[in-house]
């Protein structure tokens, strides 16, 4: 839970925020407190995503969704604001860390407090799915250990059970290594998808891995559909009962009865040994709202529909259209190697790491800021958790940064374990490169997992960029020679001139210098 910044409103209908919960490529969540005292979780939806009929839409869906479905399992609508900016919904506010950081922050469960967890969430989905509503996207970031046992998190996309699974842009919802196979290659959206689903996340909470192991989208869901889950190590019983979840045949694999059954569960998971420590991670409910002095003028992006930040859920996801993509086509997923990251032809596909990308003929990405977008999507699907923000020395209230320079971070909200180097590198385009296809200016590459990768790899413009065409290294110009509206496109690197697009963003430059 973090402190609201200088952005945020005081009060959203009758409730006074208090905290952020977290936030999204297409809204925030925050703490609030209602006129009588009752603390609930208050999801708004960004300002510059409004414009967008299909997220809102979808805002929409989702709040009928929660309306419609009185569950034990799942968080209760309270409010609504639905009819006019800002929309929001309130619902109940649940304490307990999501699954996905007990996990990573305590380790695999045993197997006994792994097959309690099945059966309650079997019991969860079950609910549901009487309500003629299938969830879409259960994963770990979206169950929530409450002391009254899990509750199933972010129903933005869940829809009834007759409605097709493609977004309007032709993409699979849900989170690549978690979404079903016959989702992926026949848009078949159904109650098995949510069992499949279900294995995935038991799989990793015995194992504490991604169960269908790291990498880019489409690598992740090309070993969905065609490879086995990843249960090495795990209790034989146990791994069977998580291979039967995740059959590639939706017609084989138990309904939550059956598993529920399977599970012969004498306890309930609130009263396992190893759950009760977990609920007690909760976050710290603030009295009083918390808005720190010197909170960031320019909000974080987050490209969430993979994982909350290590103390909060992150139940948002980022609308089909409205910025980074879901997922990647589903023509792409089921290529092996395709959409990988792996460059264009004709790129240089030497091992190794890279250490300053070169122009390969694809900058074309432009930011408008009237718009606050780009011109282009990424060409490649962001990690797990990718979180970036761009800080100008005009717009710093903490005057740390200096006047004419910006400082360009980014960073993983969640630790990935065990996953293979990332190399990052970031092209920063002055204005009168915006229109052309011109390369920019660059950074040195970086792992994005190495160190303590949950920590911000800040770069400052323009010192830690320059132009290396043509073999001449030329330091980049100040930021007050050509005021106007500067791109930042961040670049997934596995050689110099191997090399894509993931994430593109921009700043506003004024004419100040230091």
């Amino acid at each position: 839970m973090d402190a609201l910044r200088a952005q945020d409103p005081p009060r959203i209908g009758d409730y006074v925020l208090l905290a952020r919960i977290g936030a999204g490529g297409m809204g925030v969540v925050y703490l609030g407190r209602s006129p009588g005292g009752r603390l609930v979780a208050v999801k708004v939806v960004r300002e510059e995503v409004t414009g967008h009929p299909e997220a809102l839409a979808r805002f929409r869906r989702e709040a009928a969704t929660v309306r419609a479905v009185r569950s034990a399992y799942t968080a209760n609508l309270i409010d609504a604001g639905l009819d006019a900016a800002p929309y929001w919904i309130a619902t109940e506010y649940v304490a307990g860390p999501t699954l996905a950081r007990a996990v990573r922050e305590r380790g695999p469960f045993p197997v006994v407090t792994c097959r309690r967890l099945v059966a309650a969430m079997a019991e969860g989905l079950a609910s549901v799915h009487a309500y003629g509503v299938t969830h879409r996207d259960l994963k770990p970031q979206n169950v929530l250990l409450g002391s009254q046992g899990p509750q199933l998190i972010d129903f933005g996309i869940a829809r009834g059970v007759e409605q097709t699974a493609l977004t309007q842009d032709g993409q699979a919802p849900g989170t690549p290594g978690f979404t079903a196979p016959e989702v992926l290659t026949r848009n078949e959206v159904g109650a098995a998808a949510d069992v499949f689903a279900l294995g995935a996340t038991v799989a990793y909470a015995a194992t504490g891995r991604a169960p269908f192991g790291g990498g880019d989208a489409a690598a992740v869901s090309y070993r969905a559909v065609h490879e086995e889950i990843d249960t090495a190590g795990v209790e034989p019983g146990l791994a069977a009962l998580i291979r039967a979840c995740v059959e590639k045949d939706p017609a084989r694999r138990p309904g939550p009865a059956e598993l529920i059954r399977w599970c012969a569960v004498d306890t309930a998971l609130v009263d396992d040994p190893a759950y009760q420590p977990l609920v007690a991670m909760a976050d710290v409910v603030p009295d009083t709202p918390q808005r720190p002095p010197n909170a960031p003028v320019l909000a974080i992006h987050d490209l969430p529909t993979q994982g909350p930040p290590p103390s909060r859920p992150n139940p948002w996801l980022v609308a089909a259209g409205v910025g980074a993509v879901l997922g990647m086509a589903v023509a792409v997923w089921l290529l092996p190697g395709g959409g990988d990251g792996n460059g264009g032809e004709g790129g240089d596909k030497s091992e190794g790491p890279p250490e300053y990308i070169q122009d390969i003929g694809t900058s074309r990405h432009a930011w408008n800021g009237l718009r606050e977008s780009c011109n282009l999507p990424g060409e490649e699907q962001p990690p797990l958790q990718f979180q970036y923000a761009v800080t100008t020395g005009e717009n710093d209230p903490s005057g740390e940064i200096p006047l004419g320079k910006a400082e360009i971070g980014y960073r993983l909200k969640n630790e990935e374990p065990n996953l293979p180097p990332y190399y990052v590198s970031v092209e920063v385009k002055p204005p009168h490169l915006l229109d052309t296809d011109d390369f920019g200016y660059v950074s040195k590459a970086t792992d994005l997992y190495e160190g303590d990768e949950t920590r911000w790899k800040n770069l400052v413009y323009p010192d830690d960029f320059s132009d290396r065409a043509g073999g001449k290294v030329r330091p980049a110009p100040p930021l007050a020679d050509d005021p106007g509206e500067w791109t930042v496109v961040y670049h997934h690197a596995t050689s110099d001139k191997n090399h894509r697009s993931v994430v593109c963003h921009g700043f506003m430059a004024d004419t100040v210098s230091e």
